[in-house]
């Protein structure tokens, strides 16, 4: 038995619960499914201080509760489960949860977001999750560490620019780079090069993020070409090695970039698919960021809903 809805939204970060509150009150009543992290990257994020609106700041879960709970007023059906696969061959968007459950959407709004690329350390890991230190993101988190000596670990373009960002706040920045030689454009490498307090280590390798069981206190490092240890001081852990967007069920019926990021009509949140939409760090690499998500969910849904007036009228 396959089910009917007006306009399904994968994913519950801000653009999910962005497009869901603005297609509920067009009356399009939105299903959404909240895949397998409710709430997306922000509940990972322990302070929210740059979101318009919140004049004390927030933290990332209370903030995606508020959002729920607004979606939830205006009567979005919110749906535990997640994505598996779909089908955007015919005219009938088809899309399935948790492999058995099959939908028919007359609209389908993606906004799965992205997923940070981490080291995989254990020490990382622990001190992600405390929230004492370690972040994927220096434009959300750097201001926590003014006037302190930060790592960044990364060698592209994202890292070189949020190292850049990073030595604007910070005392001190010193810059992982695992090969002999950036991989980000020559202007970026030079940009950072030159600024004062960023300090630069080739073939230099992340061995663990030290602390005190609370917050981060330092960086052990290890040069891949001697062996020499040695421990670096620091307050705060950036790992800036790349975003995996989360769109691999999506690729053989929508068209995405080398690195996976969801292709949209520019000014619109419309992919190459009638009827499908695409909202936040799906397709955004550039950004990132919790209100550009927020804004792009509200394009979807009006997209969305003037797609359906179209096919209605």
């Amino acid at each position: 038995m396959s089910e009917h809805v007006k306009c399904l939204i994968i994913g519950s970060g801000p653009a999910g619960y962005t497009a869901a509150i603005y297609a509920a009150r067009a009356n399009m009543h939105p299903v959404l499914y909240q895949g397998t992290q409710p709430g997306g990257q922000l509940t990972t994020t322990n302070e929210v201080e740059n979101f318009p609106g919140y004049p004390d700041g927030v933290t990332g879960p209370e903030m995606m509760i508020q959002l729920q709970d607004q979606a939830k007023r205006f009567e979005t059906d919110i749906r535990d489960g997640w994505v598996t696969k779909v089908d955007f061959t015919g005219p009938v968007h088809k899309v399935w949860v948790n492999d058995d459950k099959e939908i028919h959407c007359d609209t389908v709004i993606i906004s799965t977001g992205a997923s940070a690329k981490y080291l995989g350390l254990e020490s990382e890991q622990k001190y992600l999750q405390l929230g004492g230190g370690v972040s994927a993101c220096a434009v959300c988190d750097g201001f926590f560490y003014r006037n302190q000596e930060v790592v960044i670990v990364g060698a592209g373009d994202s890292a070189c620019e949020e190292a850049h960002y990073l030595s604007k706040l910070c005392t001190k920045v010193t810059m992982l780079v695992r090969r002999d030689e950036f991989r980000a454009s020559k202007i970026m490498a030079a940009r950072v090069a030159k600024t004062e307090n960023i300090d630069i280590l080739f073939n230099t390798e992340t061995e663990e993020v030290l602390g005190d069981g609370q917050v981060v206190t330092g960086v052990r490092v290890k040069n891949n070409l001697t062996n020499a240890v040695r421990d670096i001081p620091a307050t705060g852990f950036f790992v800036a090695i790349g975003h995996q967007p989360n769109t691999g069920i999506f690729k053989d019926y929508l068209n995405l970039d080398e690195t996976g990021y969801i292709k949209n009509v520019p000014g619109t949140s419309k992919t190459n698919i009638p009827g499908v939409f695409v909202s936040g760090d799906a397709a955004d690499h550039v950004y990132r960021q919790a209100i550009t998500a927020a804004g792009t969910g509200c394009m979807a849904a009006l997209d969305a809903e003037r797609y359906l007036s179209a096919l209605e009228g």
